[in-house]
């Protein structure tokens, strides 16, 4: 196995090794997770993976997840098809973790790329250990206590009917979580807010609040400059889809976002997401 780490901050590209083979090798697991640990996001080319394989690699990190809006493979439960080939759909090109909105959000995730257009279709992944240092520490002083609410309603629930957004936000209430949480594996402190989250929980206190104005608008510049640090270039990797490429990332620690430049050509992905847990 070879590893060319591809950014400063993030990313690697692996070589020389199948994932089909690593889904049945507890040694060969082991040294990607190690390497995922240490750069966030790993990319595999020429993965021609069978579904089962692809399942069987995913879950060696953990069960899967469905999705509320994306289907699955019937034969393979877990393995979401995201294919964008019939409409124009704007869900994916913003800076987000997986499934933020859920109580326990992804653990992190295998996308393996079925067809893409010849130009366009990239992924960002961006590193939140990186954006929770580098923030200035008066901004760390005042976040590292905030928890805040983080919703699929106003997301995927967005374009639905009012009844069917309604039913979406009642099966998936909003979930809370630490603006700061803390790696489970790797003790890092991370960035935890994205698109999906929408406003602090218990940001309105005497430290904090003096008048309105530091309340309203002053919590959700606070939120808005938090959410602005994943798009720093210096915090991303970029990486260009082939057909059988393959992602593998932690979503713990990272958001990604993925580029909707390529519009009418089809763009079909098939994601094994992890259940991950709760972070504190």
């Amino acid at each position: 196995m070879k590893i060319r780490q591809l950014t400063v901050a993030i990313g690697a590209e692996i070589s020389g090794v199948n994932l089909g083979d690593a889904s049945r090798d507890d040694g060969l697991f082991a040294e990607l997770k190690a390497a995922l640990l240490k750069h966030r996001v790993l990319f595999l080319r020429d993965q021609d993976i069978t579904r089962a394989e692809h399942v069987a690699f995913a879950r060696r990190f953990g069960e899967l997840e469905d999705h509320p809006v994306a289907g699955s493979d019937p034969a393979n439960p877990g393995l979401v098809q995201i294919y964008r080939s019939d409409k124009r759909e704007n869900y994916e090109n913003n800076y987000h973790s997986d499934g933020l909105w859920r109580q326990t959000p992804a653990m992190g995730a295998v996308l393996r790329c079925i067809e893409c257009p010849p130009v366009g279709g990239d992924t960002i992944w961006v590193n939140m250990v990186e954006a929770y240092r580098n923030l200035p520490d008066d901004i760390k002083a005042k976040i590292d206590h905030l928890y805040a609410r983080n919703a699929i309603e106003h997301s995927f629930g967005a374009v639905m009917a009012p009844e069917a957004r309604r039913k979406l936000a009642e099966q998936y209430p909003p979930a809370e979580h630490p603006v700061v949480r803390t790696h489970p594996e790797t003790g890092e402190k991370v960035l935890n807010v994205c698109s999906f989250t929408t406003n602090f929980v218990n940001y309105h206190t005497p430290e904090n609040v003096r008048f309105g104005l530091d309340k309203t608008p002053g919590a959700s510049l606070l939120l808005n400059y938090l959410q602005s640090q994943a798009s720093i270039p210096e915090y991303q990797v970029r990486f260009q889809w082939k057909p059988n490429s393959v992602a593998i990332w932690d979503n713990r620690s990272t958001q990604h976002y993925a580029v909707m430049d390529y519009w009418p050509a089809p763009r079909k992905m098939e994601r094994a997401g992890i259940i991950g847990d709760r972070p504190y």
